[in-house]
């Protein structure tokens, strides 16, 4: 069989259904002659009349029967597949994949999932516990999006700014340098500290300075939970370094007390992220815009300063 184009068929379709070239032309905005001419090609494919005059009418020869009903076929999937262009929330089904710290799983997540069963019923949230490795097995991990720390949004990477805000170190409101107004680097190392694993990578930046003064801190507890973390903090002479944000949150509910670090610091940026093979994809782009409000809003966040 001759090569037959998308439009030939629309255009069999019309006359099939309307039995009539002049009405045909009409429907599909275009002269008589042009749909008589598609005609002669679609007779010449087929190998067959198709329309046959009786009197004043075109009548369906048995093979144009059997034709109309495969056509209508082929163009309603053609239509099914043009309205992926579409998008509607409450019709969406599948699973969405999320990662960052369990800080915003604790704290942060709840309110997502809140959205999603509302706006997006039929959607399922499955939650990762974010790790610094995962940049490189993003494509294959099918995570949709994760939110994390960093100074600048990576190379290969879409993703829209949180927030930003800078690292404090907390400790017991019962510790000895709880009474200070500021420390210094002696009162900071003299001291062993717990590190939060989860999430990102929060203060591998302390270790990079301490190494640039011949110096190095002692870690007796890493755990990548903040719940466990604050929870040994407060009942030990322990410090930790954690976001401000965090330092802020977590001071109601723990008996806790933070200061300014004692080191050069960089202002903590804070990113929402995801693979590029999501970003054009309208599910997707729906998700990411009322996940980032959600982040951004929320009590329990840092400030676009």
């Amino acid at each position: 069989m001759k090569n037959i184009n998308l439009n030939l068929l629309v255009s069999l379709q019309a006359l099939l259904e309307e039995c009539h070239v002049s009405r045909a032309a009409e429907r599909l905005h275009i002269t008589q002659s042009a749909v008589s001419r598609q005609l002669y090609q679609l007779r010449d494919i087929f190998h067959d009349p198709l329309l046959i005059r009786d009197g004043n009418r075109l009548l369906m020869t048995p093979k144009a029967e059997q034709l109309k009903a495969r056509v209508d076929a082929v163009l309603g999937d053609c239509q099914q597949i043009l309205q992926l262009d579409t998008f509607d929330p409450q019709t969406w089904r599948g699973k969405v994949v999320l990662s960052s710290s369990d800080y915003v799983a604790q704290y942060i997540l709840p309110d997502v999932v809140e959205l999603l069963r509302e706006y997006a019923p039929q959607v399922s949230v499955e939650y990762q516990l974010w790790q610094p490795d995962f940049y490189s097995e993003l494509g294959q991990r099918d995570i949709h999006l994760f939110s994390s720390m960093l100074s600048s949004l990576p190379e290969g990477l879409c993703g829209e700014p949180i927030g930003a805000d800078y690292p404090v170190c907390v400790m017991s409101q019962q510790h000895p340098l709880a009474q200070q107004s500021q420390l210094s680097l002696t009162d900071f190392l003299r001291y062993s500290h717990i590190s939060v694993s989860g999430g990102g990578d929060k203060d591998s930046f302390i270790e990079q300075y301490l190494s640039s003064q011949g110096l190095q801190r002692d870690i007796k507890f890493r755990v990548p939970f903040f719940t466990s973390a604050f929870n040994t903090l407060s009942r030990s002479d322990m410090l930790m370094v954690v976001p401000e944000h965090i330092a802020l949150n977590m001071k109601p509910s723990y008996p806790i007390h933070f200061l300014p670090l004692p080191m050069p610091v960089d202002q903590h940026k804070y990113w929402l992220m995801w693979h590029p093979k999501y970003d054009s994809d309208l599910p997707h782009q729906w998700l990411r815009q009322r996940v980032l409000i959600v982040m951004r809003d929320s009590m329990y966040s840092m400030s676009m300063s």
